[in-house]
């Protein structure tokens, strides 16, 4: 299969490419990135584009699943409608691309609570893009909604910092869907849900993640 990777350099994507390369069942990954990625490989294709220009029909963009691992915070990305853009805008940018070019299955690292009615913003957007690609009737269609990421980043989150120390002492004591969701747990997710895809719309919830 050919799988498109979408959010390779953040914590989960970062986790998730090296399981596609070496996995048999994956020909080639194709990550498209805003920067060259480091990472050289004989079944990577690593497109360097603008997010908010995508050519019409390029020829990197026939694959047969797309991994959604892009995310940001509202912090990181400066402002409301910059956080919309790249949590909403671009991946479902992607999924048209994808689509028109015969990708039948569209795998997204999602969000526990997402919900298009959701007074918290980042639970909107989250449920909103889960909405938009219903709507685009993928054949095969996985939502994968952890809850607290836990692994290490490169940038600096002080707020989820302190949420992982308490969750992490208190362990075993919280009800599995309280507890961190390792990020080695979603790639491994993501990445059975694109290679071995269930017909129809599938959930993994965030205690299923726990490891």
């Amino acid at each position: 299969m050919r799988v498109m990777l979408l959010g390779a350099t953040g914590l989960v994507g970062g986790l998730t490419l090296p399981g596609l390369l070496d996995d048999p069942r994956c020909s080639a990954v194709i990550a498209p990135t805003r920067r060259p990625l480091a990472l050289t490989h004989g079944k990577l294709e690593n497109p360097v584009l603008a997010f908010d220009a995508l050519p019409a029909s390029p020829e990197w963009a026939r694959v047969d699943a797309v991994i959604c691992a892009l995310g940001s915070t509202i912090a990181q990305a400066g402002s409301r409608a910059a956080f919309h853009r790249i949590d909403h805008d671009y991946p479902l940018a992607f999924a048209r691309l994808a689509q028109a070019q015969g990708a039948k299955t569209y795998v997204l690292n999602s969000a526990a609570g997402a919900n298009p009615q959701s007074s918290i913003f980042y639970s909107r957007v989250k449920g909103e893009l889960e909405r938009d690609l219903r709507a685009l009737g993928f054949a095969s269609l996985t939502l994968v909604r952890p809850g607290l990421i836990g692994g290490e980043r490169t940038e600096v989150r002080r707020g989820e910092r302190f949420a992982l120390a308490v969750l992490g002492a208190l362990g075993p004591a919280l009800p599995r869907a309280w507890r961190i969701n390792p990020a080695v747990e979603i790639a491994r997710a993501l990445t059975g849900a694109a290679l071995a895809p269930q017909s129809g719309e599938h959930v993994v919830t965030s205690s299923a993640l726990v490891g």
